[in-house]
């Protein structure tokens, strides 16, 4: 059961960010299996189960990471990530194109929502054309994030904007890809068990946005 993460799970990771190489990893693999994949897993499960049990019409799959880079890319950084996340998402090969509900733990923050790890262009093009045929679901889903302060979307815009900043729902016509995103420093919620419910709740909050995103490449 999940309890939160600890003060050494924190510590451990701002290690392996200064110390990133094999021989330091090997010396300390109990350690990273104790304090971070342990309880990484055990509140991945918890909030894959809290969540889909009310939501198991999504059809969705829990996917935790693995601390080890890919080997076929060198990282001038060094083998091991220096955060860990999960997600949890569509059983599907493309799932970069794809909305995802995740979270992450840093050395230094931690975050949670729903986005694309790299949206396809033809993704956002079928947004922009969603919102030109129909604006009214969009800005019902704006309005939703806009009346709340748990989210806030983020991602890159475009250099050359595909609509008038001022213009209602420019936040998303002009994004190249984005996420509606919660982070913060480390703090006391990353130590409580009580972590499996606010992102259960979370997660449920952006349901509606995760059904309206994730037929777009079906337009």
């Amino acid at each position: 059961m999940f309890q939160g993460f600890t003060k050494q799970t924190i510590d451990f990771l701002w290690n392996i960010r200064f110390n990133n190489n094999k021989s330091w990893f090997e010396d300390h693999k109990d350690e990273y299996n104790t304090v971070l994949k342990k309880p990484m897993k055990e509140l991945a499960e918890e909030t894959y189960n809290l969540f889909t049990s009310k939501h198991n019409d999504l059809s969705l799959g829990l996917h935790i990471a693995r601390i080890y880079r890919d080997a076929r890319r060198p990282n001038p950084h060094g083998p091991y990530k220096d955060r860990l996340w999960f997600t949890i998402r569509q059983h599907t090969e493309e799932w970069t194109d794809k909305p995802a509900f995740w979270f992450e733990l840093a050395p230094e923050n931690w975050s949670y929502g729903l986005g694309y790890y790299s949206a396809r262009p033809k993704t956002m093009e079928n947004l922009r054309a969603r919102i030109d045929n129909d604006p009214k679901p969009m800005l019902f889903l704006n309005r939703e994030l806009e009346r709340q302060t748990e989210f806030a979307i983020e991602g890159c815009d475009y250099a050359r904007p595909k609509c008038d900043p001022g213009k209602p729902l420019a936040a998303w016509y002009n994004k190249k890809s984005f996420s509606l995103i919660h982070e913060e420093k480390i703090s006391e919620a990353v130590f409580s068990p009580d972590l499996v419910n606010r992102l259960s709740q979370g997660f449920t909050f952006l349901v509606p946005f995760f059904k309206y995103f994730v037929t777009l490449d079906e337009d």
